[in-house]
C-alpha cells in the first residue's frame, strides 16, 4: 500500500524528489518503492529519461487500478474505525493558512466533544497543498478556497463566500476610486502565482485590462497585509485573508473594491461518505466561527462582503 501512495505522489508531481517530499520520504526511499512495484509487475512504469517523468502505459495503467485500491482501503480503515466505537481515532484536517490560527481552537473542540476524536493533525496551506493531501489520503478533510470540482469522489460543504476588498496603507492620502490611478502611487501587492488566488486574481485584472507596472507577490496573507500596512504598496484581499493581519493590529485602510466581480468561496472538502455529519458540522462550524471574526475586526465593510448561501 505504501508503494502505491508513493507512485501516486510521483506520479501527481511528475519528479522522484517532490514526490518523496509530499510523503515525508527521502529519494532514496521513494526510489526504493517505485523499483519494487516494478520488479513486482515486471515492468517500467516510469520513463525517468524525460523531465518531468511521464508514466509509460503500464504506470499510467497503474495509476487508475492504484487509485481505487487506496479508495477501497480508506474506505475500509473509516468502516473499521466505527465498528464497535462510537469515535474516530483519528482525523487529520487541511486548512488554508489565512484562516487557520482562527479556526484550529474552534475546530478541535468540536471534534474531540461531539465526534468524540482521539488525536487530531492539522495541516495549514494552500489550496494547492490540500488537494495533494486529499489526492495521497493524508488529509480526511480540507477547508480550501478550492472547491476541486475535478476530483471524484468528494463531498463539498459550503461555508462562505466573499468580495475582495481594496487595502490601502493608513496613512494613504490619495484617491480610491481608480486602481489605475492608485498604481501610479503604489505598487500592487498580491498573492503569487503559484498559489489559486494569486492566479484568480491575476486573470480577473487581465479580463479588465488592468496591468499594474510594478507588483509584489507573495505566497501568504501576513506577507501581503505587512507590506501594506508598512505603506510599500496596496492589495486585494478578502475579509477572511484579512484577519490575522487586523489582529495584529497591522495598521490599513479597507475600502469597497472599485471593480466588480472578484470574490472567493471557502468549502469543507471530505471524501464522501467518510466521516458522516463532521464534514457538515465542521463547515457551520468554520462559517459561525469566521463571521464573528470578520464583524468583529471590519465591522459593516466585512459584513457586508460576506455571504452565508
Amino acid at each position: 500500500m505504501r508503494s502505491l501512495e508513493v507512485f501516486l505522489a510521483v506520479a501527481a508531481t511528475g519528479q522522484m524528489r517532490a514526490g518523496a517530499k509530499l510523503l515525508n520520504l527521502s529519494q532514496p526511499a521513494a526510489s526504493q518503492h517505485i523499483a519494487a512495484l516494478e520488479e513486482a509487475f515486471g515492468t517500467r512504469l516510469l520513463d525517468r529519461g524525460t523531465r518531468p517523468a511521464r508514466l509509460t502505459h503500464a504506470g499510467a495503467r497503474l495509476l487508475l487500478k492504484a487509485q481505487k485500491i487506496l479508495d477501497a482501503v480508506s474506505e475500509m480503515e473509516t468502516e473499521l474505525r466505527h465498528v464497535g466505537q462510537k469515535s474516530l481515532s483519528l482525523l487529520r484536517v487541511g486548512l488554508q493558512a489565512s484562516i487557520a490560527t482562527t479556526l484550529t481552537p474552534p475546530l478541535i473542540a468540536l471534534a474531540q466533544d461531539a465526534f468524540g476524536v482521539k488525536d487530531m493533525t492539522l495541516y495549514a496551506g494552500q489550496s494547492g497543498n490540500h488537494e495533494q493531501l486529499l489526492r495521497t489520503k493524508q488529509a480526511d478533510l480540507a477547508i480550501t478556497s478550492n472547491p476541486f470540482l475535478d476530483m471524484d469522489g468528494l463531498e463539498r460543504h459550503h461555508v462562505l463566500s466573499e468580495q475582495y476588498l481594496l487595502v490601502l496603507p493608513k496613512d494613504y492620502s490619495g484617491p480610491e476610486d481608480s486602481l489605475e490611478t492608485i498604481q501610479s502611487r503604489l505598487p500592487l501587492v498580491r498573492f503569487g502565482d503559484t498559489t489559486h488566488a494569486g492566479r484568480q486574481i491575476a486573470q480577473h485584472l487581465r479580463r479588465l485590462r488592468f496591468e499594474p507596472s510594478k507588483v509584489i507577490q507573495a505566497d501568504r496573507s501576513s506577507m501581503v497585509t505587512s507590506c501594506v500596512a508598512a505603506g510599500q504598496g496596496f492589495s486585494l484581499l478578502t475579509p477572511t485573508l484579512l484577519i490575522d493581519g487586523l489582529v495584529e493590529n497591522m495598521s490599513l485602510r479597507i475600502r469597497d473594491l472599485p471593480v466588480p466581480g472578484l470574490s472567493r468561496t471557502l468549502t469543507v472538502v471530505s471524501r464522501k461518505g467518510e466521516l458522516h455529519d463532521l464534514p457538515q458540522e465542521f463547515a457551520k462550524m468554520s462559517q459561525q466561527t469566521l463571521l464573528a471574526q470578520i464583524v468583529a475586526q471590519m465591522g459593516e465593510i466585512g459584513a457586508a462582503s460576506v455571504s452565508c448561501d
